[in-house]
């Protein structure tokens, strides 16, 4: 998908993103390159504990022992990942112009500039990421910075702590090798949300001045009904296009949670420190205050992080009602992926999709 470069200059995206980015935590020439060394023998070690955990296999039947069977690695500084998450953004996002017209060159710098700080901020607190509209099998980055700081804050053991954010980030991996009509799913969501907002855009933008008035105003209603606690997206959004970010909300969960509780399953005979990072990491999501926090919920930063906990909390519960190979339902179909009530509910999941007792 190209059209996304009709309404964001991307260059200017890259450029203020990886402008804005502060270098992060570092060390001797020594302890850095031990450092991304660790990082990519514990990307390879974590493959095949998470097949175990799991129980799950690519659908294409590929030879998971060998290196990159899952993921092409890659360990990065916090300016790359913007760069790279840059590129992810242009090819999920659709053409947000109108047929037949151009963004003017000061709109497409000013939504680059927007993108590129919005990156900026998040490239100082994702560990890794796994990318999914990479050429085949995909591509992990590591972002070595924010593993090095959030080990040290953490006072954690190095080794433990490298193959516990390889053990997440493999998990999704393997989701999306599992599932690879995942991807696609998610792109089309994505695709209609946006489309749907810019046609929400050009009403408030375009037409007869009534028309434009009262489209100001149903945008200005839905802005203060939201409420204080609600994100800038949640209170500018219709209420349709509010359904579809749920849905697309919930399906983020279940990858988030069940990488969560995936990365913890392979217990203290893998990660001997894993009780003792979970314990820690969870207080370091929760540890956000003042200005950073109201920026993070202005930005929607917080619906991130409850991602984690919905997701694993549905997880667990599938698992412990039904069994591991039930949670694995939900990567056979888009049918059987949890709606955004069910994420919430999962006895009416299970229920939906018919299943009885326990399972193995």
């Amino acid at each position: 998908m190209t059209g996304a470069s009709d309404a964001v200059d991307w260059p200017v995206a890259d450029a203020v993103g990886s402008g804005l980015v502060p270098a992060g935590p570092t060390g001797s020439r020594d302890e850095l390159a031990e450092h991304v060394a660790l990082l990519r023998a514990s990307a390879q070690e974590a493959v095949p504990h998470v097949l175990r955990v799991t129980a799950m296999t690519p659908a294409d039947g590929r030879d998971t022992s060998v290196p990159d069977a899952l993921s092409r690695v890659l360990v990065v500084d916090r300016a790359t990942w913007v760069r790279a998450a840059a590129e992810t953004a242009r090819s999920m996002l659709p053409d947000l112009a109108p047929p037949g017209s151009s963004p003017g060159t000061l709109a497409r710098a000013a939504g680059g500039a927007e993108i590129g700080a919005a990156l900026a901020l998040a490239s100082t607190r994702v560990l890794g990421q796994f990318d999914p509209f990479a050429p085949a099998p995909g591509r992990l980055l590591l972002v070595a910075p924010n593993i090095l700081g959030a080990q040290r804050g953490l006072d954690a053991p190095a080794r433990d702590f490298a193959l516990w954010v390889c053990l997440h980030e493999q998990t999704h991996a393997l989701q999306l090798a599992a599932a690879p009509w995942l991807a696609d799913h998610l792109r089309a969501r994505v695709a209609e949300l946006s489309d749907d907002v810019a046609r929400t855009g050009r009403e408030l933008a375009e037409g007869p001045l009534p028309a434009r008035l009262r489209a100001w105003w149903r945008t200005a209603e839905r802005f203060v009904s939201a409420g204080r606690e609600a994100s800038l997206a949640s209170r500018v959004l219709t209420p349709s296009q509010r359904e579809v970010m749920a849905e697309i909300g919930a399906v983020m969960a279940l990858l988030e949670g069940h990488a969560d509780v995936m990365m913890d399953a392979v217990g203290p005979q893998v990660v001997p420190a894993v009780r003792t990072i979970r314990k820690g990491f969870d207080a370091r999501r929760r540890d956000t205050s003042g200005l950073a926090r109201q920026l993070g919920r202005l930005l929607g930063m917080e619906e991130k992080l409850a991602q984690y906990t919905d997701g694993a909390a549905f997880v667990r519960e599938v698992r412990r009602a039904h069994g591991r190979d039930a949670v694995n339902l939900v990567w056979e179909s888009p049918e059987n992926l949890p709606t955004a009530r069910e994420i919430h509910d999962p006895v009416a999941w299970g229920r939906r999709l018919g299943l009885g007792g326990s399972r193995a």
